[in-house]
């Protein structure tokens, strides 16, 4: 049965499995995932039978291939066919709350249950609609500035957080080519630079949009921008760099800093063949990620509190959802079989809720012991320190991503996409305009966009 949202209960995690164990719900229910590897979709499957076991309901676990998606959603909400969950990425949340795909005061429901204080607050903040959220936040992951800890150390160098202690580290570690102070997107055609530029950007609290569209960059903020990308570029290698440099790098002891995504923890502990650390003759080596720090918030000068590049995932609830059943699968999937859910792939999915209310810190100290690698596999907590694995989680407090406070994440993502950003800013690393003309162009270019 399905109850609309006026009417419908606000039913706690134990209640709700109770009744679905009566039956009051639908005896199946569908979930759609885009974690549609093999081994990911055994572990959700595995988790819907254990759902079923303590509730009667069976919840049919479809895959989704990621890109078709929206279009596949769009299709059944007009048939009147959605399935009663999805799985899906930041971008769908609120344009889906506003086409009324989603339930949000279900999915809110579900958040006060669980206890919003349990979340962290920049998944919530993202996804925020009038009065509540538009789906409930699962799992996500920050960029990270991964650098050698063990040379900062040595130097007397504070952490890279900010845009001021990248600029020192690089005074007094850049000795090419044994060691490059960074290693710095430069190819303009990858998402890569995109992706590294957004982060720098933001953590100068700088943005191209606001609640009305486009938003001309401050000239001021916006040159401290350029002039510290411009040093980070000056203290890399020449040449068209992207993520493979930035690892090859790092991993061969080369690099002191480099930004990357949380993909890189276990390859930088020596667990993947195909992506080995060279910084000694041993391919397995875990030396380098003894050596190595990371750093999620990031600020610049004209933001002294920073920001986190992160990027989240979401269970949605579903306008044709069988309500009740829909939210108790989704609070066991956060709660009971939390585990389960961050272990479909732990390194890049860092959990978004930390624990209960009666224990804080449950989920976090799990997703700690839960192993993670290719060609072998280790626990995080086993390869980094308490401090990192710390930092890594709690970089989801502040995470940001332009348009998305704003409610333009569409019209920013055509901006990321349209790759002006990136071929502006080489060109002013290149050294062919002046950082007033990169400004002006930028907000030239980036206006036209719709």
């Amino acid at each position: 049965m399905t109850l609309q949202p006026k009417t419908r209960l606000m039913l706690g995690a134990a209640t709700a499995l109770a009744l679905l164990a009566n039956g009051v719900a639908a005896d199946t229910i569908r979930f759609w995932t885009t974690e549609e590897q093999p081994e990911r979709l055994a572990k959700q499957e595995a988790m819907a039978a254990e759902f079923e076991a303590a509730t009667g309901t069976s919840v049919e676990v479809i895959p989704v291939t990621e890109s078709d998606l929206g279009t596949r959603a769009t299709a059944a909400f007009a048939a009147g066919d959605l399935p009663d969950v999805i799985y899906h990425t930041l971008q769908y949340a609120l344009p889906w709350a506003e086409a009324g795909i989603l339930d949000t005061d279900a999915a809110t429901e579900v958040v006060d249950e669980l206890g919003r204080d349990t979340f962290s607050a920049g998944p919530l903040a993202m996804a925020a609609v009038d009065g509540g959220v538009a789906s409930v936040p699962v799992d996500g992951w920050t960029q990270m500035v991964v650098y050698r800890k063990d040379a900062f150390d040595a130097a007397g160098l504070e952490a890279p957080t900010s845009y001021a202690n990248v600029v020192a580290a690089i005074e007094k570690l850049h000795n090419p080519p044994e060691m490059y102070g960074f290693v710095a997107p430069t190819k303009v055609d990858e998402n890569f630079m995109s992706q590294v530029l957004e982060h720098v950007f933001l953590a100068n609290g700088v943005s191209p949009v606001d609640a009305n569209g486009f938003a001309p960059l401050d000239e001021a903020k916006t040159t401290e921008v350029l002039n510290f990308y411009k040093a980070i570029v000056e203290a890399s290698p020449p040449g068209e760099l992207y993520w493979k440099q930035s690892r090859e790098l790092y991993f061969a002891g080369q690099a002191a800093m480099i930004i990357w995504s949380p993909f890189i923890l276990d390859e930088l502990a020596g667990l993947r063949d195909s992506a080995p650390p060279t910084i000694n003759d041993d391919p397995t080596t875990r030396d380098l990620a003894a050596m190595t720090g990371i750093v999620t918030n990031f600020a610049g000068p004209s933001n002294a509190d920073g920001a986190a590049w992160g990027d989240v995932r979401y269970f949605g609830i579903t306008s044709d959802a069988d309500t009740e059943a829909a939210q108790a699968f989704v609070k066991y999937s956060m709660d009971e079989g939390y585990g389960q859910t961050l272990s479909i792939a732990p390194e890049g999915k860092f959990p978004v809720r930390a624990g209960t209310a009666d224990e804080p810190t449950k989920f976090k100290d799990l997703w700690a012991t839960l192993p993670v690698g290719v060609d072998r596999k280790a626990p995080l907590g086993e390869l980094y320190a308490q401090e990192m694995i710390d930092e890594i989680v709690g970089g989801l407090e502040v995470a940001k991503r332009w348009g998305v406070a704003e409610g333009q994440l569409s019209l920013a993502s055509k901006m990321i996409n349209s790759q002006v950003i990136n071929r502006i800013v080489r060109q002013f690393t290149d050294g062919e305009i002046d950082a007033a003309a990169a400004v002006a162009a930028m907000n030239d270019e980036l206006g036209k966009i719709e």
